[in-house]
C-alpha cells in the first residue's frame, strides 16, 4: 500500500464556545481568582470574596459579557 501524502485542510476551525474554567488560589494571606480564558480577579483577603469573584467571572462569560 503507497504511503499518503499529508494532506492541508489548513488549521481546525475554532470552537463557537470557549469553556471558562475557574478556579481559586492562594499567595500567602492572599486568595484570587483565575480563568482558563486568562483571566484573573484581582488579590483578596477574603476567600469567600475570591470565590465571588469567580462565579461573576463564569456567570458573565457564559451571557457573552466577558472574554
Amino acid at each position: 500500500m503507497p504511503p499518503h501524502a499529508p494532506t492541508d485542510d489548513g488549521p481546525a476551525p475554532a470552537p463557537a464556545h470557549h469553556p471558562h474554567t475557574t478556579t481559586t488560589a492562594e499567595r500567602g494571606s492572599f486568595a484570587l481568582a483565575r480563568c482558563t480564558c486568562g483571566w484573573s480577579g484581582p488579590a483578596r483577603r477574603s476567600r469567600d470574596r475570591a470565590r465571588t469573584d469567580a462565579a461573576s467571572h463564569a456567570a458573565e462569560a457564559a451571557t457573552g459579557l466577558s472574554a
